[in-house]
């Protein structure tokens, strides 16, 4: 329980600066950055690629797909995630969704979370570093699509780990009060 606003807050202000960022370019940079990006798409979705690349190769390309392969090698067998894995994965996940390309959110938004949580689990040395992996996840997704229930719910149903229900509760509703601070709206509702 101790990790749960920890991860509550930190993953509540990363979700709600991923949304608000994807909103804001969504609805239009200012002034000239807009009209060099109107006028050059291509370009402006080459440079996301390119950094997106840079944030690869400084993960130890870690941060390409979805992070299905290196949660679960963490969450199974313990394989430890770099340090820098959930803020190289945000990075790279919003560079893809602002220029354009299809990549999805949801899933990059559960590796990220556990990218946080995993982190976050250094503070924690006497907790399961699985359990604070799921509260950094729920908190995360819960800042991003701020809709807390929903969060907790599907981590719960993908996890089966019933014994984390009230701490992921606990950092769900945190991320999302959080996350509203940053950006009032969830980032499906704003884009939609």
């Amino acid at each position: 329980m101790a990790a749960a606003p920890v991860c509550g807050v930190l993953g509540g202000l990363l979700g709600g600066i991923f949304s608000r960022i994807l909103i804001e370019v969504a609805a239009g940079l200012p002034g000239a950055v807009r009209r060099a990006v109107s006028r050059h798409p291509i370009l402006f979705a080459l440079v996301c690629a390119l950094d997106t690349a840079v944030c690869g190769l400084a993960s130890g390309d870690t941060i390409y797909g979805t992070g299905y392969g290196q949660v679960k090698a963490l969450l199974d067998h313990g394989v430890p995630l770099p340090q820098s894995f959930g803020l190289l994965k945000m990075i790279a996940t919003t560079l893809a969704s602002i220029s354009g390309i299809p990549g999805g959110i949801f899933s990059p938004s559960l590796a990220v979370g556990a990218g946080i949580g995993f982190n976050v689990s250094g503070l924690f040395p006497g907790t399961p570093v699985a359990a604070v992996v799921l509260l950094g996840t729920v908190a995360y997704f819960a800042g991003v699509v701020q809709a807390p229930i929903t969060a907790f719910v599907i981590v719960t149903e993908m996890t089966n780990d019933h014994a984390m229900v009230i701490p992921m509760m606990t950092a769900a509703f945190i991320g999302y009060a959080t996350s509203r601070l940053v950006f009032p709206e969830g980032v499906y509702h704003a884009l939609s």
